[in-house]
């Protein structure tokens, strides 16, 4: 079977790093999906403004070629113990296929590149292919009460982020809150605890550069890109 892209994802992500490990975490990110000129027709996506959330169906473009392993290690867990990769949502998948719900903000008809949906809380890389788009369903689509695995046992730690009010007040109010819970989020590799280390994260045309000692992140510079 052969898939083509449906639509490509606008993210302030350029790269993977930062990116969240998983969509819902952090509802102030923004982003934008745009149809390819099969898809370009606001017939396409009549309806769609009676939902709340989507499923979107896309591909881990940045992984094509990146080896595939039957056990992963889930950061969760501290990137040290493996376990099935039917069992995680680990990046490194055999079909490269990304699953992500995402919320609804906004549907522009009147976009020049065609019918624009602007989403939010959405873990995807800027240029990600999008092969499929599906209503989420309520009735059908949430199981509350209900087991999660290892998720449930092992608690995800938050760091603790501090950007000096110098470099807040380059950001809008919204730009600012969706920036704070993604490093609150922790994007080093789970085997990295440095706290010398300089780490620098592309954001909205940002270079963001921060270091993390003793459970506490700290911003140090914003650049632009």
């Amino acid at each position: 079977m052969n898939i083509e892209p449906i639509a490509y994802f606008r993210s302030p992500f350029t790269s993977k790093f930062g990116i969240p490990r998983q969509s819902c975490i952090v509802d102030e990110l923004r982003g934008s999906i745009f149809f390819t000129p099969a898809y370009r027709d606001a017939e396409s996506i009549r309806g769609l403004d009676g939902f709340d959330y989507l499923w979107l169906i896309w591909g881990f473009s940045a992984n094509v070629s990146a080896p595939k392993h039957t056990t992963v290690r889930p950061p969760r867990l501290g990137g040290n113990r493996h376990l099935g990769v039917f069992a995680t949502r680990s990046p490194f998948r055999p079909n490269n296929l990304g699953l992500s719900s995402v919320r609804v903000v906004d549907i522009r008809t009147e976009s020049p590149d065609g019918p624009e949906i602007i989403v939010a809380g959405a873990d995807l890389m800027d240029g990600t292919p999008v092969y499929d788009i599906k209503p989420y369903v309520p009735f059908v689509d949430s199981h509350p009460d209900v087991r999660g695995g290892f998720v449930d046992t092992d608690a995800w730690h938050t760091l603790k982020v501090v950007v000096p009010d110098e470099l807040a007040g380059r950001l809008s109010a919204v730009e600012l809150s969706a920036l704070v819970k993604i490093l609150e989020q922790d994007p080093r590799p789970q085997y990295h605890d440095d706290p010398a280390r300089l780490y620098g994260m592309p954001f909205d045309g940002w270079d963001v550069r921060f270091k993390v000692a003793d459970g506490v992140l700290v911003v140090q510079d914003m650049v632009r890109l």
